[in-house]
C-alpha cells in the first residue's frame, strides 16, 4: 500500500477498504458540497447509487473487478449517507 495508507489507524483502514475513503474525509467532503447545501443529503446518496448503476452498467463491455469494487464501495458510502444523515432525523 502506500505511505498514507500506512499511517492510518486500523479502524480508518477498514473505512478505507469499506468506502474507498475514511468517514472523516467523507464527512468533510459532503458536508462542504453545493449539493448537501441545497438539496440534503438524500440526494448525494442517490447520485451515489446511480454513478454505482453505471459502473456495473454491461452496455459498456464487462464488469472487471475494479469496477465492482468500485461500485460497492459507492453503494457503501450512499448507505452510510443515508444512515448517518437521513434515517438520524427521525
Amino acid at each position: 500500500m502506500t505511505q498514507v495508507y500506512d499511517r492510518l489507524t486500523e479502524q480508518e483502514k477498514r473505512e478505507v477498504r469499506m468506502y474507498g475513503v475514511t468517514v472523516a474525509g467523507m464527512r468533510e467532503s459532503i458536508e462542504s458540497s453545493i449539493t448537501f447545501k441545497f438539496s440534503g443529503p438524500a440526494m448525494i446518496a442517490a447520485s451515489l447509487m446511480s454513478d454505482a448503476q453505471e459502473m456495473v452498467n454491461t452496455e459498456y463491455g464487462d464488469v472487471d473487478y475494479m469496477r465492482a469494487e468500485d461500485a460497492r464501495q459507492c453503494l457503501n458510502r450512499a448507505k452510510w449517507i443515508l444512515f448517518e444523515y437521513v434515517m438520524k432525523r427521525d
